[in-house]
């Protein structure tokens, strides 16, 4: 499902995996991401944290020339059996440009992401 109904912003389904480092010291390399948005992500497998614990995530992107390497700060929104969902609470332009972008290729609606940015 692109799109979660219960949030307004578009989600996508983008097969990678991210580092994620907390706050008080645990380390997640290669967690995988189930779904993805301009403003947050949901991560699997991560159990022992709490809402309103804070990250370092790390997303790489390799091409066939260069790798890429997205640097978001997040926060705990939610936590759920099968992982935990991270709110974006900065990031650098270019990590929100090519962000964006993701989201957008991979949108079944991607004028509906531009219409969320204005927002």
């Amino acid at each position: 499902m692109a799109q979660n109904d219960r949030r307004a912003n578009t989600r996508v389904s983008f097969q990678t995996t991210v580092d994620v480092r907390f706050t008080r010291g645990q380390e997640y390399p290669s967690c995988a991401i189930e779904d993805l948005s301009v403003k947050g992500v949901f991560l699997v497998g991560i159990r022992d944290q709490a809402v309103g614990d804070s990250c370092s995530l790390t997303l790489c992107l390799s091409g066939t020339s260069s790798k890429l390497c997205l640097r978001i700060q997040g926060k705990v929104m939610r936590v759920e059996e099968g992982g935990v969902g991270v709110h974006f609470v900065e990031m650098d332009l270019d990590s929100f440009y090519h962000l964006k972008n993701i989201v957008y290729f991979n949108a079944e609606d991607p004028d509906h992401i531009q219409e969320q940015l204005v927002e």
